[in-house]
């Protein structure tokens, strides 16, 4: 599992190691989810495909092919008065909408499994929002927990001086509504 976590992590993954895909659409037929030269979790039950490198660029090149221009004809278009040919104006380069320049995300941990979770969302989301120039990425862990009974004052002693060691916000605390 590390080996091939390690090889899709590779820049050079189209010369030293693979492409990663979630599944297969013979319908389509292309490969869905393909992943490629980054940090990617993969678990002993996971259903997933390592793609040869030279089959995920064929995938790659065509889903991101520039899209050709329809209704002018090659250079140029008929000018109404004259019949002739109008140049068509050289394009100044491909226009692209503008990149989204912030994220947000909030996700629901399973308590029982919140290390693994956690870890995963470091591996596959944080990782990759770091690894940009110039980014600034805060991360803020909430926990919100109903304990309809009631806590025990020793709990209410460890949580509160193992959050303030930890540096919890001044907003953290217990309530007893």
């Amino acid at each position: 599992m590390n080996a091939i976590q390690s090889g899709l992590a590779l820049l050079t993954w189209e010369k030293d190691a693979f492409a990663y895909a979630e599944s297969f659409d013979e319908s389509v037929p292309r490969y869905r989810g393909l992943r490629y030269g980054a940090q990617i979790t993969v678990a002993e039950d996971d259903g997933g495909l390592l793609v040869r490198p030279e089959v995920a660029r064929k995938q790659i090149d065509e889903e991101t092919a520039p899209p050709t221009p329809v209704g002018v004809p090659a250079g140029g278009f008929a000018s109404p008065k004259s019949g002739g040919m109008i140049p068509t104006p050289e394009p100044v380069g491909p226009t692209q909408p503008p990149r989204p320049k912030r994220f947000h995300g909030t996700v629901v941990l399973d308590s029982a499994r919140v290390g693994r979770d956690a870890s995963r969302i470091a591996d596959e989301v944080i990782t990759h929002l770091v690894g940009l120039v110039g980014s600034n990425v805060k991360i803020t862990l909430e926990i919100d927990a109903d304990i309809p009974a009631g806590v025990p004052d020793n709990v209410v002693r460890t949580v509160t001086e193992n959050s303030r060691t930890l540096k919890f916000g001044s907003n953290s605390g217990f309530e007893t509504e």
